[in-house]
């Protein structure tokens, strides 16, 4: 047993671990456009006890970090989006719900790369799997990165609301790196995608894992 200020050394291959706890009650407190307020009791065991928790019940999404230019000087594909719960126009990466029954999580990833930029790419892999605000939203995203982009059309698609007329443009990766290192650009899912996507390029892309990787984390997807 470790004392105060202890701790272990966790091995190399640490990993989170996926073990659900038995929900006591459930109730929607709040049904909403999108996604639902929900409230669980979630037995804990014999330390924990019973808890009640309050969440977002959310469908998952998916994000794309698309990328091109030689070796060593990639630029990545930006877009810019009025979020208006912190009022903000933020400089983001083309993403979006996974909220089409059955739907590949690729297959979403090029349906909204298409989308939001007019964009389709040859190559894609699985770049970072993210809970986005694990205390607060049940949401699962990942991120896919997408290369050989070339210019597509999304048939009969029209962008409305915070989509309609959204700026976009390619900025250099370590540009990008830069920006969210310096508080310019604050995103969370953009931030962790360029900085996971340096560190790739680092490591010459190997930590990428196939398009069609298992993501069990995702209760649709297990």
């Amino acid at each position: 047993m470790t004392g105060h200020g202890d701790h272990p050394r966790l091995p190399d291959d640490f990993r989170d671990r996926l073990d659900p706890q038995p929900v006591v009650s459930s109730t929607v407190g709040y049904r909403g456009r999108v996604w639902d307020v929900v409230t669980d009791e979630v037995d804990l065991g014999p330390e924990g006890g019973h808890v009640t928790r309050d969440y977002v019940r959310h469908t998952g999404a998916v994000a794309v970090l698309a990328v091109r230019g030689d070796s060593g000087a990639e630029e990545v594909l930006l877009i810019q989006q009025y979020r208006h719960p912190v009022g903000t126009f933020d400089w983001e990466i083309p993403a979006g719900l996974l909220d089409i029954a059955g739907e590949d999580p690729r297959d979403a990833a090029a349906r909204e790369l298409r989308e939001e930029a007019d964009l389709d790419a040859t190559r894609w892999d699985v770049l970072l799997d993210l809970f986005t605000s694990p205390g607060a939203v049940s949401e699962n995203l990942r991120v896919f990165l997408a290369r050989d982009v070339h210019p597509a059309i999304a048939e009969g698609f029209v962008r409305e609301g915070e989509e309609a007329g959204m700026p976009t443009g390619w900025v250099a990766l370590d540009t990008a790196v830069e920006a969210a290192l310096t508080g310019r650009m604050h995103n969370g899912i953009a931030v962790a995608s360029v900085l996971a996507g340096s560190v790739a390029r680092q490591k010459d892309w190997a930590t990428l894992r196939p398009a069609n990787a298992p993501w069990p984390e995702h209760p649709a997807y297990r």
